[in-house]
């Protein structure tokens, strides 16, 4: 695919998932203009690996997710948007960023589902809902832990990942999976790992410190992680929030 349209976030987005944006950037505005000119309106997503959403000139990541817009509504200064993650596509080559970043992507191949792995899936979901559950107990969590999921094994699957209550590059890692198998396993690996920290309760600012602390160094193991595994991974151990 050429010159696609990519949004890059401070999020990851995952096939299968809804994703809601406002969009008040003049070049994301210009964009979305663009894009409402086709028929089945698409734009690439890729997690910012450094930098800010806003302001452009930011470092990215190179997987990422296509969306397509299913709703827009406008604001009195901005645009609000509902999109649907697709397909994984990696980004060959960034094309000009003006007056919007685009790129040369490619598909990635779809994960292919065994029955085999329901007993998995279902030990997946479980986990994930208990946990998010008991997160929701201690901080204020993205999703309902009694969300609804698709009927559909594929497609909940990746959902798992997305409501799984985990910090973007442990979702990043997710969204890389080459097999089912692998994206349930690992799932159920670093949502059991984050329980601890999710489900303590609150000491002040000591503990607000040791957490940002401990925060901060799982950015940069799993950034080392990325640089070992990913050769296409640039440097950077900086994850910023949401715009």
């Amino acid at each position: 695919m050429a010159n696609v349209a990519m949004f890059p976030l401070g999020a990851v987005l995952f096939p299968h998932t809804p994703l809601a944006l406002r969009i008040f950037e003049e070049r994301y505005l210009v964009m979305l203009g663009r894009l409402l000119d086709d028929d089945d309106p698409q734009f690439g997503v890729v997690l910012i690996e450094r930098g800010s959403e806003a302001g452009g000139g930011e470092q990215r990541f190179r997987i990422g997710t296509m969306a397509r817009i299913t709703n827009v509504m406008a604001g009195e200064s901005d645009i609000h948007l509902i999109a649907v993650g697709g397909s994984r596509v990696e980004v060959d080559e960034w094309r000009d960023d003006e007056p919007y970043p685009t790129a040369t992507v490619r598909e990635l191949p779809s994960l292919v589902w065994d029955d085999a792995l329901i007993p998995l899936r279902g030990e997946a979901e479980r986990i994930v809902r208990r946990v998010l559950s008991r997160a929701a107990e201690f901080a204020e969590v993205q999703w309902d832990p009694n969300i609804e999921l698709s009927d559909d094994p594929l497609e909940s699957s990746w959902q798992l990942a997305a409501i799984a209550p985990l910090g973007q590059l442990d979702q990043f890692r997710l969204l890389r999976s080459t097999t089912v198998g692998g994206l349930l396993r690992e799932l159920i690996d670093l949502t059991l790992a984050a329980e601890p920290l999710l489900t303590s309760a609150p000491r002040g600012d000591e503990f607000d410190a040791a957490l940002a602390d401990l925060l901060d160094e799982d950015a940069r193991t799993d950034q080392g992680r990325n640089e070992d595994d990913d050769p296409d991974a640039a440097s950077g151990d900086d994850t910023p929030p949401r715009a």
